[in-house]
């Protein structure tokens, strides 16, 4: 079967259209921005991408389109799709009717850390030889892609987002998934774009508990309120409670917990049922990839994996590209690229680089790009996530499709410490490579392409000192 996708340089078209091809199709497929590392994945891996959606792309006669959702109603390939009466569907409903249907589905859902628990759920169960199928919203530098499938395989591990599935299926992509092992990272209000609040995205996560089977496992972190109401809504599988540190209490004695070793939180021990497991002395940084962490181990562990040995393996888990990615260093300036773009993931990523580096000047670069943050629905929350900052650099895209819709200079207007807003990336470079010195840490948020700014950027640092 020959399958073209349309929006297939996004993070989770991308790992689908190497899935197609590794169950035997012809792929191609279609984007209006082409940019790495998904871009890069897919032309390595011999799949034809053309850019654009322009209405002769039906002449390639697929037998099937799969719809990206950023694919809406006046895109010109798909109003010729519809005006044919050609098949088409969702990249979700494909992947759960033809693939997962026959795997145990090992999915993580939550706010935040989905990439990376999933990320480190694949590696636990790769070590441990299960051989895992899986399909991650970012590139695990283990593996070198962010998705794999071999039909003879038994699992498959899954991030599974909140974000609807397309313009003709508004329901959350994960309930295509059918999860037997379901990891619930956290619950905070986002995409304001398609939810009016956070009730209406418990909702969707109470769908998707709905259909976890009896033999199945819900695993979350007991602390988090909103996520504990979702389960209060109904919940026909096993429980197990995640802790949020030895030195809290818990009601659960059968919850996994954590007590840090280092504070930085890269090295820490494992404790089930308040016994120490094992520890983790790892590359990572941050109490957030700790609790990441035991949501893994607690899922392989609902596969047979055993928790030591999944402590092992975690020692050895590389990390994600774009989580914490260590650019470049010139001259003894660091430059980091992120993927945080929501309050709290900024606040988390601030807290785990100041714990690695101290009294070090951290530089933070924010591209608001998100939808939710585009309009300005946590606009007000940026000042405190980003304190931990010593000097601050916002872009504020005046054009196209990624325009913010707020006051940027408002909002950043009362802050302690120096905090410059740039409408133009070539003025923003230049400013922050001049502004940088050695023994500085800048760390990129962004969750798009930047404009090419981390590449920029480390030009014209070695240029200054050259």
């Amino acid at each position: 079967m020959h399958i073209h996708i349309l929006g297939i340089c996004g993070t989770f078209m991308g790992g689908l259209a190497l899935i197609a091809r590794a169950a035997g199709h012809k792929v191609t497929g279609c984007d209006a921005a082409v940019y790495p590392p998904m871009s890069t994945q897919l032309e390595e891996q011999g799949i034809e991408l053309i850019e654009g959606y322009g209405a002769e792309q039906i002449d390639l006669q697929p037998d099937l389109f799969i719809v990206g959702n950023v694919v809406s109603r006046g895109n010109p390939l798909m109003e010729e799709i519809l005006n044919r009466g050609l098949a088409y569907t969702s990249g979700p409903q494909w992947l759960g009717e033809q693939v997962l249907a026959q795997q145990h589905v090992l999915a993580v859902a939550g706010t935040h850390g989905k990439t990376t628990t999933s990320s480190m759920l694949t590696w636990i169960l790769h070590y441990a030889g299960l051989e895992p199928n899986f399909l991650i919203g970012g590139i695990a530098e283990n593996f070198g892609i962010s998705a794999h499938f071999d039909s003879t395989k038994k699992y498959f591990v899954i991030e599974a987002d909140e974000y609807d599935t397309a313009f003709f299926d508004k329901r959350s992509k994960f309930v295509h998934y059918r999860p037997r092992t379901a990891v619930l990272n956290n619950l905070e209000f986002d995409h304001a774009d398609i939810f009016e609040n956070l009730g209406a995205i418990q909702k969707q996560f109470h769908h998707l508990v709905r259909i976890v089977p009896h033999v199945g496992r819900v695993i979350y972190p007991a602390a988090e309120t909103a996520l504990q109401e979702v389960i209060n809504m109904g919940c026909w599988s096993e429980q197990v409670s995640l802790g949020a540190g030895a030195e809290t209490t818990h009601a659960d004695n059968n919850a996994w917990n954590y007590r840090l070793i280092e504070p930085s939180g890269s090295h820490f021990q494992v404790l089930h049922k308040q016994q120490v497991i094992a520890e983790v002395k790892w590359s990572l940084i941050g109490t957030h990839n700790v609790q990441n962490a035991l949501a893994a181990i607690s899922a392989a562990d609902h596969v047979g994996v055993d928790p030591a040995l999944a402590c092992e393996a975690l020692q050895q888990f590389a990390g994600i590209k774009r989580r914490m990615e260590l650019r470049d260093t010139i001259n003894n300036v660091a430059v980091y690229d992120d993927f945080a773009h929501h309050p709290t993931a900024i606040t988390t990523t601030l807290e785990g680089l100041r714990k690695q580096v101290g009294d070090a000047r951290i530089i933070a670069v924010l591209e608001p790009r998100s939808n939710t943050m585009k309009l300005g629905t946590m606009s007000a929350r940026l000042p405190t996530s980003l304190q931990l900052a010593d000097v601050v650099f916002c872009y504020n895209e005046t054009q196209g499709k990624h325009s913010i819709t707020w006051d940027t200079d408002s909002v950043f207007a009362d802050m302690q410490q120096p905090t410059h807003v740039h409408r133009d990336i070539s003025q923003l470079v230049d400013a922050v490579a001049t502004t940088a010195e050695p023994g500085d840490h800048i760390l990129v948020m962004s969750n798009g392409g930047f404009g090419g700014f981390h590449d920029k950027l480390i030009a014209k640092l070695k240029q200054k000192y050259s």
